[in-house]
């Protein structure tokens, strides 16, 4: 019988949906194992080949452990709230859910073509209310905590006012936004609203000011991979740097517990390293500075500011002070002299994102016409302005000590400023030294040695440096020791429609949370998915959108009135919301009393294993833990810990292509595209194109025009220099007048437009040869070129496998050579399996098969147990062998993975090289245990061995068992 994949894939999916074969439920005479993929963004582009990578790698393993005895959950769903969705809605008048349904619906067919074993009965949305009711409770309870650092997790926000009531601030050690200080009868004298205010500086979720990307041609707040050259990725929109009164996370607070759980979870090192830098755990001093600010006639202005420094042992070799451009110190520190330089300035920074600032190392900045003081050596500094300090970090200003520090040594000499080497033997001719080992010297420099009544580090190592400088700052009050984090709070808003609603209305300017019991509250009706005309985001439109305290639900908004009915919040969360605390849910889908119940919590407990991609290390891998830390501080979560095991899996890789944008402030005019030979010549933002309008490079025009609606007036100049404004409709593209486009070989993603469809592979080949072809290209964590080209080979090793089971089995004995060849496989299949070495597992699947097809095996029970083995990976074949071998389960799935025989693996014979001076000439096989006598007389006894000895003397005959025979002759 022919294999015919097509009739055996389609039979055995709808067979699994018939007898619900992957429907896990809990069962404590199992142990559990849970697994996970990053659940996807359904785009109407569907899957591409590289989506599946981590889904099969995750499927092979959970279909391992299933067959190993585990009752395993596999669930998928869809990460369904997208700016792409809404943007289309903007564009058509399609409202984002009729989109995403239909995108799901894609790439629900997509994903059940390839065989996956998840459980759909648990899939999740997202979108759904039934969903984001938990999302939205779960913001009510950070809203209603606030994190004690004593006790190092949140608290209910009632016991931080009762604290108030008894103490006011006194003994106060929480995570804030500000330093109040306030007694218990100051407390008790404000009224609501100022204690809410207060209040607002403690909360976990809480409403404040912060820096974010603005972009108003979209209306909204961007993220930072949503900025490409200061302008939005989607429609080439500018881009500002914007103080906005935003909602936020207070994820600063569990920085520590962050990087300790590091030290818990059997992460790469790589991405361990990564988070580690991004929350960027430092110890240090913060040390105040006094200023000057010389303004003319008027005198000079004085004050004081702080800043935070790992190393206060550099003091001696600060040389200029540096303020973030977004910090508060730069109104108060400019000078009138200096004030439109400074303002030209920050309206430069404005349109640069901190992405772009922190990669960027070009030098640019301004002086603001004040000096500071430095304590140490009473020397004035000039302060200046530069985008490469960030108002984030520390608080946003910088002592520079250039001899030590890369980018202040850069600033220095752009500036032409003083670089003074503080470790002997250190050459600052070139290049910053790195000052964390050594002998210190000028600090102070010879002739300032009474700066500070005789303290001087000269002669001590840095260590001793370090610890002296310390002890110094705090005992004379110039500074605290102090440990700072680099992790930010997190912004919570976006001015989008598609978005979970906030459960919020206001009083008075002031938040108040819907009662969780009128939860979820519903994304309402609009009529168009932009802002309004005032600049509100786009639920400003929406005509039921207020709350009524009296009737606890929600009414019509002209009903408001500031007593009774109140306004809702405009903003919607951002996508990280519904991605945050979704592995929970999917333990207790269809409770309707909580986001997990404690049953179901305590069986599953976490992630065992959680398959993604390295680019969410610092994005949804920091969001989620935090999220998780706080819903355990809550109870609800019985692991601190989300993920146990991460693997993150690499990038299938395409070729895309680029059109150039040339850049213009100038919305209202259709945009231009100069070809790639004369791009250079203008100031352009490269733009992915969809690979299927691109032909060997070469740009079809009209279906570019087609492709998306803000390109449908496109203009282009060509390769040659001709404009199409130029050209008659009907004229042709001879010569050079065509677009030529660039190209880069990159991940395969959607947003490059540069995927290839699975459907198309499934249905030339079939989804098993798809599986095991995505696996044989690398490693599981190796980024590899897609080529369709090799897929061949996996699909003839798969009809070479099927064709060993269409010959008449039967029971007798296997031969030594078979079993040797099977128990072989399932040793190295089992090993590869747990290390993720699919390719390797692979590979020895071919050995093996090429093996047993030569040695003619037809046992049945042997045969079996490779269905079993190669069941992970090719699990529509596997199922059809197994019912026809009569297997003693319904499905495959439920046999037990065989074991593997150490004795059938003692090799009795070994293959050794015969060489003669050095030279290999001919192989023997001898028997294991031979003697080097037997060896050396059997060798040449040989006649191929006449051939190098005949008129020649033996000298020596050397052997080594089970290595090399070499007979030296003259």
């Amino acid at each position: 019988m022919e294999y015919n994949f097509r009739d055996i894939e389609q039979k055995w999916q709808q067979k699994w949906v018939d007898l619900k074969t992957y429907k896990v439920v809990e069962d404590k005479n199992k142990q559990k194992f849970y697994v996970l993929n990053m659940f996807p963004y359904p785009s109407g582009a569907g899957l591409h080949v590289g989506h599946p990578l981590g889904y099969i790698a995750s499927d092979i393993y959970a279909r391992y452990k299933r067959l190993n005895g585990f009752n395993v959950l596999n669930p998928m769903g869809y990460d369904a709230y997208g700016l792409p969705a809404e943007q289309y809605a903007i564009q058509t008048g399609q409202h984002p859910e009729v989109t995403t349904k239909k995108n799901i619906a894609r790439y629900r067919e997509q994903l059940d073509k390839i065989g996956f074993s998840f459980d759909w009965d648990r899939e999740v949305r997202t979108c759904d209310p039934h969903y984001y009711h938990w999302t939205q409770w779960a913001f009510e309870q950070m809203f209603n905590s606030y994190y004690d650092n004593r006790l190092q997790k949140a608290q209910p926000i009632s016991q931080l006012v009762k604290h108030f009531e008894e103490e006011g601030t006194l003994n106060l050690d929480v995570a804030k936004s500000e330093e109040f200080v306030f007694s218990a009868r100051d407390w008790m004298s404000m009224d609501e609203h100022e204690q809410q205010e207060k209040l607002m500086n403690y909360r976990i979720a809480y409403l404040g000011e912060t820096m974010v990307n603005w972009c108003p041609g979209l209306g909204t707040v961007l993220a930072n991979d949503e900025v490409v050259n200061g302008v939005s990725e989607r429609g080439g929109y500018p881009v500002v740097q914007k103080l906005m009164k935003q909602w936020c996370l207070r994820v600063s607070a569990y920085a520590q517990r962050l990087l300790d759980g590091l030290e818990k979870i059997n992460w790469s090192d790589s991405i361990k390293e990564t988070q580690k830098n991004w929350i960027g755990r430092s110890e240090g001093t913060e040390v105040e500075f006094k200023y000057v600010t010389p303004n003319g006639s008027e005198g000079q202005k004085e004050g004081k500011f702080t800043i935070f420094t790992t190393r206060a042992d550099t003091m001696f070799g600060v040389t200029f002070m540096v303020l973030a451009p977004e910090s508060e110190l730069v109104k108060e520190l400019t000078s009138d002299a200096q004030k439109a330089e400074v303002e030209d300035y920050l309206a430069y920074v404005k349109k640069r994102t901190e992405l772009e600032r922190m990669s960027d190392r070009k030098v640019t900045g301004v002086f603001s016409g004040s000096y500071g003081i430095n304590p140490f050596t009473g020397e004035q500094l000039p302060i200046y302005v530069s985008e490469y300090v960030l108002a984030g970090y520390g608080t946003g200003a910088i002592m520079a000590v250039p001899a030590h520090d890369s980018r202040d040594y850069a600033f220095a000499k752009h500036f032409n400023l003083p670089i003074v080497p503080l470790i002997e033997g250190a050459d600052v001719s070139e290049e910053s030294f790195d000052a964390k080992e050594g002998i210190v010297i000028n600090s102070p420099a010879e002739g300032k040695e009474a700066a500070l009544e005789g303290f001087s580090l000269n002669g001590l190592t840095v260590k001793e440096a370090i610890a002296k400088t310390k002890k110094f700052v705090s005992e004379r009050g110039i500074g605290r020791v102090k440990v700072n984090y680099r992790l930010r709070d997190a912004i919570f808003s976006r001015q989008r429609y598609w978005g979970e609603p906030f459960p919020v209305y206001y009083k008075k300017g002031m938040p108040y949370m819907v009662p969780t019991d009128c939860l979820p509250l519903e994304l309402p009706e609009i009529d168009k998915y932009e802002p309004t005309e005032s600049g509100e985001p786009p639920l400003g439109r929406a005509k039921m959108w207020a709350w009524s305290e009296k009737e606890n639900k929600v009414v019509d908004k002209s009903l408001v009135d500031d007593e009774t009915v109140f306004p809702l919040e405009l903003n919607t969360m951002p996508g990280f919301a519904g991605s945050s605390a979704y592995y929970l849910r999917y333990m207790d889908p269809h409770n309707n009393d909580a986001l997990v119940g404690r049953e179901a919590d305590e069986y599953w407990q976490n992630v065992d294993l959680y398959v993604g991609g390295t680019e969410h290390a610092t994005g949804h891998l920091i969001y989620s833990r935090f999220w998780n830390k706080f819903l355990f501080d809550c109870g609800c979560s019985c692991k601190d810990e989300p993920y146990e095991k991460l693997v993150n899996q690499g990038m299938i890789q395409g070729r895309s292509n680029f059109v150039y944008r040339i850049n213009s402030d100038d919305h209202s005019k259709a945009p231009v595209f100069v070809s790639l030979g004369l791009k250079d010549k203008y100031e352009t933002t490269p733009i992915h194109v969809d690979v299927n309008i691109v032909h060997a490079d070469v740009l079809d025009v009209e279906a570019f025009k087609a492709w998306r609606p803000e390109y449908k007036d496109a203009e282009f100049i060509f390769e040659d220099g001709s404009k199409s404004a130029d050209r008659t409709s009907n004229e042709s593209t001879a010569g050079n007048a065509v677009y030529k486009c660039g190209w880069a070989i990159e991940k395969m993603s959607k947003s490059m437009f540069n995927v290839v469809n699975p459907d198309d592979i499934v249905e030339q080949y079939g989804a098993d040869t798809l599986r095991l072809y995505e696996m044989f290209l690398g490693p599981v964590e190796a980024s590899k070129p897609w080529d369709t080209n090799g897929i061949d080979g996996c699909f003839r090793f798969l009809k070479k496998f099927w064709k060993l089971y269409q010959q008449e089995l039967n029971d007798e004995e296997p031969s030594k050579e078979s079993l040797k060849s099977v128990h072989k496989l399932i040793k190295k299949v089992t090993g590869d399996i747990e290390q993720f070495s699919y390719n390797t597992a692979i590979s020895a699947f071919m050995i093996c098969v090429n093996e047993l097809s030569q040695q003619k095996c037809a046992n049945k029970e042997l045969l079996k147990k490779l269905v079993i083995v190669i069941a992970p990976f090719a699990p529509h074949m596997a199922e059809e062998l197994w019912e026809q071998l009569g297997g003693e389960t319904k499905s495959v799935c439920d046999a037990t993975w065989p074991a593997w025989d150490e004795s059938y693996l003692v090799e009795n014979e070994v293959q050794l090289t015969v060489s003669f001076n050095g030279k290999a000439r001919f192989q023997m096989t001898f028997p294991a245990d031979a003697t080097k006598e037997d060896i050396e007389k059997n060798a040449l006894a040989d006649d191929r061995s006449k051939h190098y000895i005949d008129g020649k003397t033996i000298v020596k005959t050397i052997v080594v068992p089970r290595k090399i025979i070499n007979i030296v002759c003259k």
